[in-house]
């Protein structure tokens, strides 16, 4: 989902309403744009030296040992059939299944009886239309097991699948609630990115303005604005779920698994921080806008009345002795048109020589 503004227009809200009005808490409803045709299902597992991997479109796949910790990735979650029978066989609770499926929430952390569900939003930025396409990403940890929904066919987690792949690090070894770490510190890490990409191009604008500012750099500071708030309306609440996810009592989640959530919550502070600091800088650069177009348009009006007030004596003496009056002496003067000419350009150096000297111009 690309944000273009932040009031959603009437169609998407006739199209894709936030809640089903009057339903039951619990009522699963899809408030977001199909991303995809189909949905597709990806199960990882792994166990020591076991890995395999199976994919499948609208169906859900089989694990081949139960030794294994399973990893049940869905990309696409308008099908909420599937999303409700995947979720009811991992025994998700009906309130986590309505959060999965309503992409309009906040990122948060629901613990449950059986389960622990995180909601987390991915961002990505493109510098040349200056598009942040927000995508909410679902995480469920149950014992043994991580069921993953997503909205786009993209792999936000390839990374991680690398190194499950490769059997990198210390993820192979450690339980399902150390891969649900693991995408979440996948998502975060790409805050960064989108972080830094707003700041190359929060650069470039600041070189035009100083340099000469256009028509286009006002929207384009607009649209990085929006972007940053954007940012900070998803990354503010990333602070109380990082709190939670360190801190909570649930046994799915070990102590050993709680150190390095901690750490991550350290880089949602850090984020946090460079997003208010670049909201600062948006701000600074949009006040240093008008003042530059100000400064511009006041060198303008000031060359001009100038020039104006050059010509107000000169067209006082041209009007006088324009006056079609028979007996004016200065008429019949033989040098009287070159004295004229003289005064004129005497009057023009000494004003010109009087606004040097006060620094006018």
């Amino acid at each position: 989902m690309r944000i273009s503004s932040l009031l959603r227009s009437k169609e998407e809200k006739a199209i894709f309403p936030r809640r089903k009005a009057g339903a039951p808490p619990g009522t699963m409803v899809y408030t977001g744009q199909r991303q995809t045709e189909d949905v597709h299902m990806h199960l990882t597992q792994y166990h020591g030296n076991f890995f395999d991997v199976q994919t499948a479109e609208d169906a859900i796949p089989v694990p081949k040992t139960e030794q294994a910790t399973l990893w049940y990735d869905m990309r696409g979650l308008h099908d909420v059939e599937l999303v409700e029978r995947l979720g009811k066989e991992h025994g998700m609770h009906p309130l986590g299944l309505e959060d999965v499926v309503d992409v309009q929430q906040r990122p948060k952390m629901e613990v449950f009886e059986d389960g622990v569900l995180i909601v987390i939003k991915a961002f990505a930025f493109e510098p040349t239309t200056r598009d942040l396409s927000i995508e909410q990403v679902s995480i469920y940890l149950t014992e043994g097991t991580v069921l993953t929904f997503q909205e786009d066919t993209g792999d936000l987690f390839k990374s991680v699948r690398k190194r499950l792949e490769t059997a990198s690090g210390r993820i192979r070894s450690r339980g399902a609630d150390y891969l649900a770490y693991a995408l979440v510190d996948n998502i975060v890490d790409k805050y960064f990115t989108v972080i830094d990409q707003i700041e190359g191009e929060l650069d470039k604008l600041e070189d035009i303005i100083m340099r000469s500012p256009e028509m286009s750099t006002k929207s384009k500071i607009h649209d990085l604005r929006l972007a940053l708030l954007t940012l900070r309306k998803s990354i503010s609440p990333l602070r109380e779920l990082m709190n939670r996810f360190s801190d909570t009592e649930s046994k799915l989640i070990s102590a050993d698994t709680q150190v390095y959530v901690a750490d991550l919550r350290d880089h949602v502070i850090q984020i946090t921080d460079l997003v208010e600091t670049y909201r600062d800088v948006t701000n600074g650069l949009y006040d240093l806008y008008v003042s530059e177009i100000s400064f511009r348009m006041n060198s303008v009006m000031q060359t001009l009345t100038i020039v104006s007030t050059i010509f107000i004596p000169l067209s006082f003496l041209v009007g006088v002795y324009g006056m079609n009056w028979q007996y004016m002496p200065e008429l019949t003067t033989r040098y009287g048109y070159f004295v004229l000419w003289g005064v004129m350009i005497t009057v023009i150096l000494g004003m010109l020589g009087w606004f040097r000297s006060r620094h006018w111009i």
